[in-house]
């Protein structure tokens, strides 16, 4: 075959779930079969195309899974976690936006020596954020929705699941990714 089209793989921990929703855990077709080679990961499932060297094909696996179960203990401090915790929601007046139109909050301001961390930064609406400004939440009269806090993976990963867009995935993905669907006859 002379043109590889641009393949992903969809990551499995050893217990065949998910590594991660959020993002949902993928690598470049080149990184999974190299893994496959060095027996890091397990085929699951390949895609009905082949690459070729000068003495052997190889199968360009569709679905990895891991050799040894992969425990994540903390979620990275992201952009894209925040968001996901916050479920793409404005912390003081409510409203759900596409992330173009969010941006973050610090409770406590930086300029009165709020960090960024779990604990101080929300998502937030433009216009709030605007309105709040370098004041406190007293000062402004805006109150959380909810206190923020430090989201567990298993938390990330069930907000993160309504997030992943069906037409981005490989058929071949599906059984892996959608427990509660119904079977088809």
């Amino acid at each position: 075959m002379s043109h590889i089209p641009n393949l992903q793989t969809l990551v499995l921990n050893a217990d065949m779930q998910p590594l991660s929703w959020g993002p949902l855990s993928v690598w470049s077709w080149q990184d999974a079969l190299v893994a496959v080679l060095q027996e890091r990961v397990n085929p699951v499932i390949n895609y009905d195309v082949e690459v070729h060297s000068t003495r052997r094909s190889f199968a360009i696996p569709s679905v990895v899974a891991l050799k040894r179960f992969h425990k994540r203990r903390k979620v990275a401090f992201t952009r894209y976690h925040v968001f996901l915790r916050d479920r793409f929601s404005c912390q003081y007046c409510g409203e759900t936006l596409p992330a173009k139109d969010l941006t973050f909050d610090h409770i406590v301001p930086r300029s009165r020596g709020g960090v960024s961390s779990w604990c101080n930064v929300v998502t937030c609406c433009q216009a709030d954020n605007l309105f709040k400004g370098s004041r406190s939440l007293k000062q402004s009269g805006l109150r959380l929705r909810c206190a923020p806090m430090e989201p567990t993976p298993h938390q990330i990963d069930e907000a993160a699941k309504w997030h992943v867009s069906r037409e981005n995935l490989h058929r071949t993905w599906l059984d892996f990714l959608y427990w509660d669907a119904s079977l088809e006859a």
